[in-house]
């Protein structure tokens, strides 16, 4: 695994001082970094239904935002100024962005959200802003100045189509080059504007809420709760009061709100499958023409596996987590399927009977593909 980009601290000694703490700034961090995607392929992503792409364009103290996916036409009337381009999801339709990402794996995959590229002319960004996720930002192509604050008023511009602060007092301010990589605690005011055309890679790391966390878990609870029973009150007696609730109906009541409560395996279960669930745009395409279970066993021994761009493969003690589906799997094939969640491929070997079931069943539901990139 590659060297995170961080100078000259180990991966502990950033995650103890800066990790959700204080931000990092790294010049030439990665200074023998190849650009990834040039404008043309940004525009070219922009227009595909695979990634989530915005057109940010700022007249003044007014923002205008439009979502894709876009049309070609629509990037030939833009001024040559204050716009930027944002394509979410990069990773997904661009294996080689995995190299990059592998740079991070010293962070649990559980923890990424997506690798975004920015593309802007001069003046182009999307104004004094704070995100909720931990964010990595590498320079690529041109320079692109930063301020960044501490301040904790947070309060944002009403009735504007973006998040932006309202009161942005920045603190500190620098210029980053190709190469150049800061990084970003969630709450920390930053707003990044482009000197000259420029590409930006943002590595982004989410952590839901107690309120989005809890309210899909009442979802998952929902659709997998079995509770037995019904109320009865076989023994009424005549009531005296008939608007008051009686005690004995609440009493059997609760007995049957107990069904409701969620056990430790459940919300293990729970947690694997919501962290490995894609975003909702992210569609599996199976192979047209699927290979043969033995050809593709030969195939994974010659050539490798890889998950596909967009799959999410985690596991606990207790279980494998794939796309929001749950799997057990025979001891026999766990090592293979945890180097694989681990590294996102597989080296060219011989794997084991179970192990090879699990991985066609895999490639046939369009989670992963033959071969490795040279």
């Amino acid at each position: 695994m590659p060297n995170p980009p961080l100078n000259n601290l180990t991966q502990a000694q950033f995650l103890r001082r800066h990790w959700q703490k204080k931000p990092l700034l790294a010049r030439a961090s990665l200074p023998q970094f190849a650009p990834l995607v040039s404008r043309r392929d940004l525009l070219e992503m922009a227009q595909s239904p695979d990634t989530e792409a915005r057109l940010i364009i700022r007249n003044g103290r007014r923002w205008q935002v439009t979502y894709g996916p876009f049309r070609k036409r629509d990037f030939t009337r833009l001024p040559a100024r204050n716009w930027t381009l944002l394509v979410q999801c990069v990773n997904h339709v661009l294996p080689a962005a995995q190299d990059l990402l592998d740079r991070f794996a010293f962070i649990p995959h559980a923890r990424l959200d997506d690798l975004m590229v920015s593309y802007a002319p001069p003046g182009g960004g999307v104004g004094p802003h704070f995100d909720s996720y931990d964010v990595f930002l590498l320079q690529g192509e041109g320079r692109r100045q930063w301020q960044i604050s501490r301040q904790r008023d947070l309060t944002l511009v009403e009735n504007a189509p973006l998040k932006i602060l309202r009161n942005f007092h920045p603190t500190q301010e620098w210029k980053l080059s190709p190469g150049d990589m800061l990084y970003l605690p969630p709450n920390c005011a930053h707003d990044g504007i482009a000197l000259e055309e420029c590409i930006t890679y943002s590595v982004g790391f989410r952590a839901p809420s107690a309120q989005e966390l809890c309210s899909r878990f009442l979802d998952y609870l929902q659709d997998n709760l079995q509770a037995p029973g019904r109320y009865t009150d076989p023994h009424l007696k005549p009531a005296r009061q008939p608007g008051r609730i009686d005690r004995h109906m609440v009493q059997g009541m609760m007995r049957l709100l107990r069904h409701a409560q969620p056990d430790r395996a459940g919300m293990l279960r729970f947690i694997g499958e919501d962290l490995s669930t894609p975003k909702p745009h992210v569609v599996f395409t199976p192979p047209q023409r699927p290979q043969t279970a033995a050809r593709f066993a030969l195939s994974a021994a010659r050539r490798g596996l890889r998950l596909a761009p967009q799959s999410i493969l985690l596991y606990d003690d207790r279980a494998f987590y794939v796309n929001g589906e749950h799997c057990m799997l025979p001891a026999a094939a766990r090592p293979a399927i945890r180097r694989l969640a681990d590294r996102r491929r597989l080296a060219p070997a011989s794997l084991p009977k179970a192990a090879l079931e699990t991985l066609y069943m895999w490639y046939r539901s369009g989670y992963l593909e033959p071969g490795i990139p040279e």
